[in-house]
Formats: C-alpha cells, structure tokens, sequence
C-alpha cells in the first residue's frame, strides 16, 4: 500500500548520512539475524519497514522535495554497508533507487514533484520488465500490453520475472506495448487488483529477494500512472551503469560480511587447532591471521573500486542536471561501472570460498550458513556477465571501440 505523501522536509538530525549513529542503529537492526532469516527463509518484512520508517529510501531526494538531498557517493557507501548487514536487503532495494534516479532526471514537474514527495515519505518502489521467451537478454520482446476497455479505461495484463524487491514494495514500475505498438512505462500500487506477486525465485542465493513472477491480470492504470518515456535520438536507451554498479556494491557488502564471519570464526575457536599448528590458540595463528587479513583487504578494494565508480556516475547526474547531457561522461560511467564489475566478482569469488580456510569441518555445518557468502556472490555475479563485460573493455582499450548501447551497460 503506498505511504502517505508529506511536504515535511528531512531536518538535519533524522538525516541517514554514512557514519552517523542513526545510520548504524539501522544497519545493526537490519544485521541481526541475517544469517538465520535466510537459512530459515524468513522474510524481511520488518527489515524492510524499518527502511521506510526511517526514509532511508530519500537518500537521493532533493532536499526541498523533503529528503537528505545525499550524492552518489554517500548512497553507494551506504549500500555497501547494507549489503554488509544483510545482501537481500540490499538488493531488494534496487528498483526502488533507480526509480529514484529515473525521477530526478525527469523533465515532467509534476511527475518528477510527485515521485520524489512519494519517495522522501518512505514509499519504496519496485518492478519488474524481464519477460522469458526465445529473445535477446538485454532486449527482451514486451508481450505485456497497455489497453484501453471500452469505457476508456487502461488497463494492463501480461507476466513479469525477476520481480526484485516487489513483494515488498508499495508501488511497481512496469513495462507494456501501447495499442499503437509503443513502449508505455507505467507505475501502479502494488496491492491493486488483478496484481499477483508470487515469491518462486528458487535461485541458490539471494533466496529472501522476492525476485518471483507478477501476474497483470486487467490492472487499472489511472491516467497520471502513465510516465513520460523519453530516449535518445538514436532510438537506443540510455545507458545504465547504475543499476549494474548497484548490485557490484551488494556484492562488495557480502564480501565484507564474509571478513566479518571469517574474522569472528577465528576468534570464536578456542580449542582443538591441528596438532601441526603454529599456535596454541587460533586467534594467535598467523596463517589463519593472514587469510581474515587478505579477506579485510579484498573488502576494503571492492568498496574503493564501487565508490571510484559512484564518482563517475555522479559527474553523469550531474550533466544531466545542469541540463547539458554528456555521451561521453554516460559511456564513461558505464566503463567504470563495468570495471568494477569485473574487479569485485573475482574478489568476491575468491573472499567468499577462503572463509572456511579459517575453520575446520564445523564450519561448514548448515547452522553456521557461512556458504551463504558464496552463493549471494555468484548469484549477484550472474546479473550482468562477467567474460562480456571484461571483452567490451578489452575491446574499448585495443579498438577504441564503444561499449554496446543495451542497458546491460
């Protein structure tokens, strides 16, 4: 259901800025218990109310619309802390940032006003435009279609997958084809009728997404839910580092949830070391030290690469905001966002399997979940493709070439 719109703006003390105490009280809430919600598929309802008690959903939100009015850089450090506290959560919030993005770019008053109050009240926003069928991943065939009844009516039926976040969300943002045979971008409550949100995503990570199926069954779409849809002049879409650097901070989170484990294992081992050990106590065994050290250190790299990226993103925004768009500055985001990608994933790959260099055959009991680490990390890994992504850079060094104009980019 959506939340009541406000014309209160954020004050200074309800802001969620990285490093402040509020902040951490959030993360340390959405942390507890992680480990156990998804061994024991519990959902993360409360964690997600939490997140729209305390708007954190505002972050990007201009200040006069009534939120922290935070850059790029302020809102990728935090998503690397909350990916940290619990990935899923992290993750589920990806729709609803890149709404947020699309927002602030929008050239509509009214829809951009609306939108950001909508989204600075605590509204969290999700969706879905992945459609299965024998098409082209990052150019899928929209079988969805927006019409209008009889009555004049719109209304909007087809079947969505990947579905993100959007058990969870108060509104979904989703794709159709018009009667005219056009692209219609429109947003509708999530509790509307003839809207059905099944949780069936049954992937070996990220299991707590809500990444299922919506099923559209005649959904009435109100005349002001139809958004403005605008591409360039080529007819292409924009690119969309964004949402590709977003699930590289998820990742990097995980990675440093895994230094947190690796490092908490070692000094939760007390006894039994190998008979061959270096040191009486584990915590004083310096090869058990230096893995929990590469761990820290392969966080620390993944969450300077993704805030390297953030700042490329954000010179982006920032044309677009003064009005002046730069092609050049758009593809050079989504080369940094690529980069990161490309970086993060074999850190990850490598962090999130050495965690269990620093314990014996207890740690891989199911109680401890620590295997967790691995499957969120190749599951995030999957979302845009490695061994393509690092072609196209190899391609842009050698060739001087461009990186493909799909939104994979």
């Amino acid at each position: 259901m959506s939340v009541q719109l406000t014309d209160q703006a954020v004050s200074p003390e309800d802001l969620l800025e990285p490093g402040s105490p509020r902040l951490a009280g959030l993360l340390e809430a959405i942390a507890a218990g992680a480990a156990e919600r998804e061994r024991d598929r519990v959902h993360p309802f409360e964690q997600i109310q939490l997140i729209k008690d305390s708007r954190l959903g505002a972050l990007r939100v201009p200040r006069e619309y009534g939120g922290a009015g935070g850059s790029l850089r302020d809102l990728f450090r935090i998503l690397v802390a909350l990916g940290a506290a619990d990935s899923n959560v992290a993750h589920i919030l990806r729709q609803h940032f890149a709404y947020v993005e699309q927002s602030l770019r929008s050239t509509v008053p009214e829809q951009r006003e609306r939108w950001l109050r909508e989204a600075a009240a605590g509204t969290i926003f999700g969706g879905a435009s992945t459609e299965l069928g024998a098409t082209k991943v990052g150019a899928e065939t929209v079988g969805t279609r927006l019409t209008r009844g009889a009555d004049g009516e719109l209304r909007i039926s087809g079947t969505k997958y990947y579905s993100t976040g959007s058990l969870y969300s108060d509104w979904l943002m989703l794709n159709a084809l018009d009667e005219a045979g056009e692209l219609a971008i429109v947003i509708v409550p999530a509790d509307r009728d003839g809207v059905t949100l099944e949780d069936d995503w049954d992937g070996i990570g990220q299991s707590l997404t809500g990444t299922g199926t919506t099923h559209l069954d005649g959904v009435l779409v109100e005349p002001d839910e139809v958004l403005e849809l605008r591409m360039r002049e080529d007819g292409s879409y924009p690119r969309c580092g964004f949402l590709q650097l977003f699930i590289t901070a998820v990742e990097a989170g995980v990675i440093r949830n895994a230094a947190e484990d690796a490092a908490a294992l070692v000094r939760s081992r007390e006894g039994r070391p190998f008979a061959h050990a270096p040191a009486e106590r584990p915590a004083e065994d310096p090869l058990l030290q230096e893995v929990v050290g590469e761990i820290v250190s392969a966080a620390y790299a993944a969450e300077a690469t993704v805030l390297i990226a953030a700042e490329a993103l954000q010179a982006e925004a920032d044309s677009v905001r003064d009005g002046l768009p730069d092609e050049e500055r758009s593809h050079q985001a989504s080369l940094e966002a690529a980069k990161a990608k490309v970086v993060v994933d074999e850190l990850a790959f490598r962090a999130t399997t050495r965690v269990f260099d620093v314990g014996g055959a207890s740690a891989t009991k199911k109680a401890k979940n620590l295997d967790r680490h691995w499957r969120n990390a190749r599951t995030l890994s999957t979302h845009n493709p490695l061994l393509y992504k690092a072609q196209a850079i190899g391609d842009v060094a050698i060739n001087g070439a461009p990186l493909p104009s799909t939104w994979f980019f």
